[in-house]
């Protein structure tokens, strides 16, 4: 992993909307400002990085909407990690 690539992933919208739909479904107040306030620590997640990188690099379209890459579950626990509050 490098701060590049986690830097892309913090910049990748639909990484961004999955994040967005996670803290919704999670009950979080103001989904799509939390999902913008946490993008890096998002992004910077353990394994995060290294998952995008490797998808980039083997010509995975769309790395940051598709599940294989990250997964739902990866998410999920991210956000739930993150979350402190409603």
């Amino acid at each position: 992993m490098s701060y590049y690539d986690v830097s892309l992933l913090a910049a990748d919208g639909d990484f961004i909307s999955r994040t967005t739909a996670c803290a919704a479904t999670e009950g979080i107040a103001e989904p799509n400002q939390w999902a913008i306030e946490h993008q890096w620590e998002m992004a910077a997640t353990p394994g995060f990085g290294d998952k995008y990188s490797y998808a980039i690099a083997t010509g995975v379209e769309n790395p940051g909407r598709n599940e294989s890459v990250i997964s739902d579950g990866d998410i999920l626990s991210a956000v739930q990690a993150l979350n402190t509050g409603p």
